[in-house]
């Protein structure tokens, strides 16, 4: 079975959310879920903030206007979970007061795709994690030096 053209004839009909995923309905009446953790605004989001949202026009994406998140249908098409196993997440697991925004904007990257590294969503380049274990590392050295 050609799955794109099957993915491209279903339509979002319900979300909701679940122990950390969320949930959609399709209008085939299949069921599809992905963690939080893909979607990190979502993540991050309140349980409120994540219940106003609203489905396309054309049952094809779900937005968030309080939040400025858009989902795809062909998002919850992805088989591969997020893996927290990375040098990225690791840093920040043993670094629990890091704050995410101030890292990237220390950084110089948006927010978003540095949550996306720390979640597994994303692989980042060598060069990348490089950069983000460098700055890290330098934001340290500001601190002891106070």
């Amino acid at each position: 079975m050609n799955t794109s053209i099957t993915n491209d004839l279903q339509t979002i009909k319900t979300v909701w959310f679940r122990g950390g995923r969320i949930f959609i309905r399709t209008n085939l009446d299949k069921e599809y879920s992905r963690p939080l953790e893909a979607f990190p605004v979502l993540l991050e989001a309140s349980d409120e903030e994540r219940k106003r949202f609203k489905i396309g026009k054309f049952g094809d994406d779900i937005r968030w206007d309080n939040l400025d998140e858009d989902i795809h249908i062909s998002s919850f098409f992805v088989k591969q979970e997020p893996n927290t196993d990375n040098i990225i997440a690791e840093t920040f697991r043993q670094l629990p007061w890091l704050n995410v925004s101030e890292v990237a904007r220390y950084i110089g990257i948006n927010k978003s795709l540095l949550s996306r590294y720390i979640y597994g969503i994303k692989k980042p380049s060598e060069k990348r994690i490089n950069d983000i274990l460098s700055a890290i590392r330098e934001m340290g050295q500001k601190m002891t030096s106070i």
